[in-house]
């Protein structure tokens, strides 16, 4: 992190108060209004320390106006004012509002001790200043005086076609008043002096009109840098558009973290580039880091010989004159990622009049309203609920089992928004989008290699699939009693293993958890190509149910299953890549026989598969509500299968029939409707946001002199062995936007930012006792998951600063409080936190399954369905208690499990039905301090397989 001076509650992360001159100017350098000659650097994040600057500066010039303090409290204030714009002064380029010319009045009213007239000022742009989030600064005017009530609505002369464009309902509706509208910014590239740049600005808002659905500003800035800066810093912006007259480098300030990052994506031949290929580039790395974003190119001549070319980069091409019709795309643009469908449907569904003589009593709030003893369900609900409770798929709605309309179309604009070939909407979890998935691949016999510390969903998934299962084990974190994630090393060797056994062929699926409970994240890119290099139709499911939010942030996004298919689909269609596999093909086989290599030297080689046989066939299941907005339940399935027409639609199609209720939640579908709008329209910013919000509880408890003394966030060394780290920063978001994105870019591993494992082994104080007595029950505070000596926080996309607040307040009590008990119970507490820093149990490996249940002494695999509906039989399973079985198994023998066994959370099992049981599962049992353990019998214990089970299984 980059130190340097910061102002009272401003706190940027990467603002750095170090001092730099200025480059060659561009023909917009005049716009900073004379900066000073030495300036304060441009951070890679901005959100918090440009809100909490203005909010600076209205307290300063306040307190200002009001005199009456000691001359030198006064100077002092004036000088952090001074700072505060100085801040601004590196940032506000890239905002439309405030901006950066407003910037120069206040600094004169500074300087001159108008202090009343600088207050004035701030007040007067209360409806420009950034919110504490990220996102839009919110409703502001369309036009310099807020428009009149009575002149919104449909204007002489506008036709349905433009209403519809603009994003006005074809029924003419009234629209609110500007300051009411959903308003964005707009990014406009080229490089003008400051009078083009306000007519330009002039000309194009000129087009708007009461009527418009959204309301827009324009940012102008005049370089290629300073266009990739505005899409990092600025989350409001949704549209760019380009016109070929750019410079490339930026004369801002920008800090060593921003320049870094920029680095990575500015290539050096850029400066040699005639403009047609910097504007092409330009819209290529648009795409990367915003592919949300609708891109337009305003051309001066032969825009005709353009236009067929440029399809694929951009959304429209436009002569410079075409200013109305810019206008109308951009607002059309933006309505197309507004769109919701199903949502509107049942908006719309609602409030006509309506009689039911079908199911649900309660629809419409029949069986409610009138009652005078559940009427405090509407109470509590409102009507809105009750009058969208239906089970009709006619009127506007649609059936999720065989969608034709709104349910069909919001669909497609969610696989649009997650970058996926098809989208379906889950009702009831990812629990049950994992079923569908397993059970329209896996018939039974075929082989799934899994992370046994998936979710148990996966496991019973097997079952009615009646696959035959072959663990993988994630490398063990002992100390925190948790796991890792699966290292690449152990899924080549496992796939190899096969192919040595001549069942390869029988290997069909491989699923893993991206990112896992924990927050350990895959490079799936990297995954998938080495894999595909062994067994070129392996189909990949990622269970990506705490992941769904990384599609909206550009480093995230790449660790991502629809990302990571595409970028390779990318890589297989160019003819290099085959040239490189070629070439590795040559080293991995013999000459003669072109028989494979020692497996060892496959394990070694960073594999490249033949790309003219690799057939990506990938699936992602995500928990849209745990990490997007949506109901509780709301899941999604995004599907890239370049075979899915051919191989798996009908098998899909049943398996999604066999899985799904005929009674869909209608309040959850439409709830998945509005979270893909979220996504498209301020997904980035709220990641953005939650990303940063964790990096600050970090550092707090990091900083803290009494919370560092009982408390300690777990970092990248902690969680992910040095052999899966190729860089070395132990918290990359916290040392910057570039070590973030290097980390994700070269590491087997990294992790998620937003989560945060908190080592509480040194208050003397278990997992689960802390999570119930002193988080939830005390102070209110939510958490998912312990371990024995580990708590899990995760910032979300609602996650707020005051929240973040509160949590550090609430640990700093509890460690003043801890402090004052130590002497009353220090001896017991000495002995309790040695224990929970001392060693613990080993997490258990997967054993095996039972003989019975493998095809032969030396298979990985087993059949998990047969040692399951086993226990059916009457007579097979018996159950005993954890000190007889812990006995029976030191004396050799060997049991095995007839059930899972799962604690919960995390929700994976312990055991499985025909596992052998080993002591070192029942040691890491004993010492669990989870409440809650499916399959598990506190009062008869664990239930296992008879002697008789065992005999009449192997005849």
């Amino acid at each position: 992190m980059e130190s340097g001076t910061t102002l009272p509650g401003i706190t940027p992360r990467n603002s750095s108060a170090t001092l730099t001159t200025e480059t060659t100017p561009s023909k917009r350098s005049h716009v900073n209004s004379q900066p000073p000659r030495q300036d304060i650097q441009t951070p890679s994040s901005a959100w918090r320390s440009r809100a909490d600057a203005w909010e600076f500066l209205g307290y300063a010039f306040k307190q200002l106006a009001k005199g009456g303090q000691g001359m030198q409290s006064l100077s002092g204030l004036q000088d952090q004012a001074v700072q505060a714009l100085r801040l601004l002064q590196a940032m506000e380029l890239y905002w439309a509002g405030p901006g950066l010319a407003a910037l120069a009045p206040l600094l004169n009213c500074m300087d001159s001790g108008d202090y009343d007239a600088g207050l004035g000022m701030i007040r007067g742009m209360a409806h420009l200043m950034p919110s504490a989030g990220p996102g839009p600064v919110g409703p502001r005017p369309a036009s310099p005086g807020p428009v009149s009530p009575d002149r919104v609505g449909q204007e002489p002369g506008q036709s349905g076609a433009e209403r519809s464009i603009s994003g006005v309902p074809e029924d003419g509706r009234e629209r609110r008043p500007a300051r009411e509208r959903p308003r964005f910014d707009v990014l406009f590239v080229d490089d003008m002096t400051e009078q083009e740049a306000e007519a330009l600005k002039a000309e194009l808002l000129a087009q708007r009109r009461p009527s418009d659905a959204f309301t827009y500003e324009l940012i102008v800035v005049p370089s290629y840098e300073d266009a990739l800066v505005a899409l990092v810093l600025n989350p409001a912006i949704q549209a760019c558009i380009l016109r070929p007259g750019f410079s490339i480098a930026s004369s801002q300030p920008l800090g060593r973290d921003l320049r870094k990052y920029l680095a990575g994506l500015v290539g050096t031949d850029l400066a040699g580039m005639p403009p047609l290929g910097r504007f092409l580039s330009l819209a290529e790395q648009i795409s990367e880091l915003r592919p949300e974003l609708d891109v337009y190119l305003v051309a001066g001549v032969a825009m005709e010989s353009l236009a067929g070319s440029l399809t694929k980069r951009f959304r429209r091409i436009f002569r410079r004159q075409d200013n109305l019709d810019l206008h109308l795309s951009l607002l059309s643009g933006v309505a197309e990622r507004y769109r919701t469908p199903f949502f509107t449907a049942l908006q719309e569904y609602s409030r006509r009049p309506a009689s039911v003589f079908h199911a649900l009593p309660i629809s419409r709030g029949g069986s409610v309203g009138n009652s005078p003893w559940i009427r405090d369900m509407a109470d509590f609900y409102g009507m809105n609920l009750l009058l969208a409770e239906t089970s009709a798929t006619s009127g506007g709605l649609d059936s999720l089992l065989d969608p034709h309309g709104s349910i069909k179309e919001a669909q497609d604009l969610a696989a649009r928004a997650f970058g996926s070939q098809k989208t379906f909407f889950v009702t009831n979890g990812t629990s049950t989008a994992n079923k569908i998935v397993h059970q329209s691949i896996l018939a039974p016999g075929d082989v799934v290699l899994v992370d046994r510390n998936c979710h148990k969903s996966h496991h019973y998934a097997f079952v009615l699939a009646g696959a035959r299962v072959s663990y993988l084990d994630a490398y063990p974190l002992d100390k925190f009693a948790f796991y890792g994630a699966v290292p690449l090393a152990t899924i080549k060797a496992r796939l190899l293993a096969y192919r040595r056994a001549g069942r390869l062929d029988e290997v069909k699926l491989i699923t893993l958890t991206n990112c896992t409970f924990d927050g350990i994240v895959y490079d799936v890119e990297r995954v998938m190509e080495e894999c595909l290099a062994i067994k070129p139709d392996l189909v990949f499911l990622w269970d990506e149910a705490w992941f769904a939010f990384a599609r909206s942030h550009p480093v995230f996004r790449r660790r991502t299953a629809m990302a990571a298919a595409r970028k390779l689909e990318a890589s297989f269609s160019d003819p290099g890549y085959a040239a490189r596999h070629a070439e590795q093909a040559a080293s991995l086989h013999d000459p003669v026989t072109g028989a494979p290599a020692d497996d060892e030297l496959w394990l070694k080689t960073r594999l490249i598969p033949d790309p003219a046989k690799a057939r990506l066939r990938v699936y992602a299941t995500q928990s849209t509500h745990k990490t997007l907005t949506s109901l509780r339940q709301g899941s999604m399935i995004h599907v890239f299968d370049q075979d899915f027409s051919e191989h798996n639609q009908e098998s899909f199609r049943e398996a999604y029939m066999t899985h799904t209720s005929t009674s869909p939640n209608y309040q959850i579908l439409a709830s998945l409707d509005i979270g893909r709008r979220q996504v498209e329209l301020e997904g980035f910013g709220l990641v953005q946001k939650q990303a940063d919000l964790a990096t600050i509880v970090a550092q707090a408890v990091a900083r803290h002199p009494l919370l560092k003394k009982y408390f300690r966030v777990l970092t990248s060394r902690d969680l992910i062995a040095a052999p899966y780290r190729e860089t070395g920063s132990a918290m990359p978001l916290r040392d910057g936007l570039a070590a973030l994105a290097d980390a994700w870019l070269h590491d087997e591993f990294v992790v998620d930012p937003s989560r945060l494992t908190l080592d509480i082994s040194r208050t003397g104080i278990d997992g689960d006792t802390f999570r119930h007595r002193y988080l939830a029950d005390k102070h209110g505070i939510q958490v998912n998951k312990t371990s024995r000596n580990t708590v899990l926080f995760m910032t979300n996309i609602g996650t707020s600063r005051s929240a973040v607040a509160y949590l550090i307040e609430v640990l700093v009590k509890l460690a003043e409080s801890f402090e004052e008990e130590r002497p009353a119970r220090k001896t017991a507490d000495e002995g309790l936190a040695a224990g929970l820093t001392g060693t613990t149990p080993p997490l258990p490996d997967f054993s095996s399954f039972a003989d019975r249940y493998r095809r032969d002494p030396l298979s990985p695999d087993g059949d998990i369905r047969a040692a399951y509906f086993e226990s059916y039989k009457d007579g097979s399973t018996t159950y005993l208690s954890a000190g007889d079985l812990k006995a029976r198994v030191a004396e050799g023998e060997e049991v095995v499990s007839a059930g899972f066994v799962t604690p919960y959370p995390p929700g994976f099992p312990i055991l499985v039905p025909g596992q052998v049981i080993t002591s070192q599962a029942l040691e890491f049992m004993e010492a669990l301090d989870t409440r809650e353990v499916h399959g598990f019998d506190p009062l008869r214990g664990f239930r296992i397989f008879t002697d008789k089970a065992g005999e009449e299984a192997q005849h």
